[in-house]
């Protein structure tokens, strides 16, 4: 008997606005290190590429992300040893259903319509053995037409999840039938179905051959499986990117996976089975979750970074840049981040998200970036600014280069603190070494690169009437920007 061919699937889209100010727009939740020393993103690679058995038989990674985040999500991606992926890049976000189904599409002309194992990028599991015996399962279930949802016991009532209703005897895999979907309940309804036993929580990670999921779309939602596909028809290759085609992919009606086809399914020719997960799955979807799978002191709180408590129970604190010193507090939620710092009812901690349509409405930068921004060749942190100056902090990668460009309204100074600069100017290369500094004049072709295989440093004063990221005209670039 030939082993199955799986096509593991990581969604990595999602903004995580429930956890600013730590998750921005340029660097959502996903990419965030909140337990363990791996960010989410990369606890969901690694978990997935260790699905393989001796009937199961692992193809490349497709990973479904913003064009926006590709970079980081190769960073990333490098860290993680054995690993190699494929990135389908929407040019817009359109929630999971034209997500999925892109990678459906990727996986039947990769590989001829493999089972996929689809998991969101910013979920957390303690129990790896647990996660794998379980998705093992639900690959053998899928591959027999099924489509395999894991449900996550619960263990208290919350309000916050999806919920998933089973039924009738246990299977082969430990499986059981869908009876049916419930959108997120009130708190009273929640303690009934954990009284009753019959529910479980919607993990949002599914098992299905590519097949049956473009089945399942184009039987319920015919919308979203023609737009998608002639997206994908009209698709730009460029080595590990794949892009589909931006103008019809913005057409596409955004809804789930679950509203778009799963929860048309308990009573159609599609059959969904549910199998439990207890491997101490948490969706991380507030600050109350990531305080409930912290490593908690004795008196409840938990701490990442410089802090100081006294008389303070059951809070969640997370310094990034300065000491946070608490007296008598107790049940909040401390976030503290170079240009922000969120203090929250623990229990109200879900409501973050009116804070950031707030920000978003007002036009606030933090809601988009942090200070320090990730670029494809390295970041900068903007360390102070005033009228007419900004200082930057700029690190780039070796052998990395900026892009050649001229700013209309501003000049710069630079002054290299470590490594090897090659910088152009004009029609002038030069090379500066530590202590050594450079100006740029207003309007000047100019590029920084690092020739080295050291990492680059250098501060950046500029001077000028307008010191927006808007005034870069960019003349070549390595990045495709």
């Amino acid at each position: 008997m030939s082993a199955i061919k799986v096509a593991p699937v990581v969604l990595c889209g999602g903004s995580g606005t429930r956890l600013w100010p730590l998750s921005r727009k340029s660097f959502p939740k996903q990419f965030l290190v909140l337990s363990g020393s791996q960010s989410l993103f990369q606890q969901a690679v690694s978990r997935l590429s260790c699905l393989g058995a001796l009937d199961i038989s692992l193809d490349e990674m497709l990973i479904v992300t913003n064009e926006e985040h590709r970079f980081l999500v190769l960073d990333q991606l490098r860290e993680v040893p054995g690993v190699t992926a494929k990135l389908l890049l929407e040019p817009v976000a359109k929630n999971t259903a034209p997500a999925l189904t892109l990678a459906a599409l990727q996986a039947i002309v990769d590989t001829n319509d493999p089972v996929m194992v689809v998991t969101p990028a910013d979920q957390t599991v303690t129990n790896d053995d647990a996660y794998t015996e379980a998705l093992q399962n639900s690959i053998r279930l899928a591959a027999e037409g099924n489509i395999v949802i894991l449900g996550i016991t619960p263990n208290r009532p919350d309000k916050g999840f999806g919920y998933i209703k089973k039924s009738g005897n246990v299977g082969d895999y430990g499986d059981f039938r869908v009876e049916k979907f419930v959108e997120k309940p009130n708190l009273e309804t929640a303690n009934q179905y954990l009284i009753s036993g019959e529910f479980a929580w919607n993990s949002g990670i599914f098992v299905v051959r590519a097949s049956i999921w473009l089945s399942a779309l184009k039987e319920f939602r015919p919308n979203i499986f023609h737009s998608t596909s002639k997206s994908f028809a009209r698709r730009n290759l460029d080595q590990n990117f794949v892009r589909p085609d931006p103008e019809i992919f913005d057409g596409i009606p955004s809804e789930s996976i679950d509203y778009a086809v799963i929860e048309h399914c308990s009573d159609s020719c599609f059959p969904v089975r549910m199998i439990p997960l207890d491997a101490g799955w948490n969706d991380l979807g507030s600050w109350d979750s990531v305080w409930q799978v912290g490593e908690r002191n004795d008196n409840g709180n938990v701490v990442f970074g410089d802090a100081i408590l006294s008389e303070t129970k059951n809070t969640l604190i997370h310094s990034s840049h300065r000491l946070v010193a608490t007296i008598g507090l107790n049940d909040l939620v401390i976030i503290e981040t170079a240009d922000a710092i969120l203090v929250a009812d623990r229990k109200l901690s879900q409501q973050v998200k009116m804070i950031v349509d707030k920000l978003e409405a007002d036009g606030r930068e933090e809601v988009a970036s942090h200070r320090k921004v990730m670029r494809p060749w390295g970041w900068y942190d903007t360390i102070d600014e005033g009228d007419r100056f900004k200082v930057k902090r700029i690190q780039v990668n070796p052998g990395a280069s900026l892009s050649l460009q001229k700013h209309a309204k501003r000049a710069e100074h630079w002054v290299v603190v470590k490594g090897t600069a090659e910088v152009t100017c004009g029609d002038q290369v030069i090379t500066l070494k530590e202590n050594e500094s450079t100006f740029i004049p207003l309007g000047e072709q100019h590029r920084l690169s690092n020739p080295s295989t050291d990492i680059l440093e250098i501060i950046e004063v500029q001077s000028g009437a307008y010191l927006g990221e808007d005034d870069i005209e960019r003349f070549k670039d390595n990045y495709g920007r």
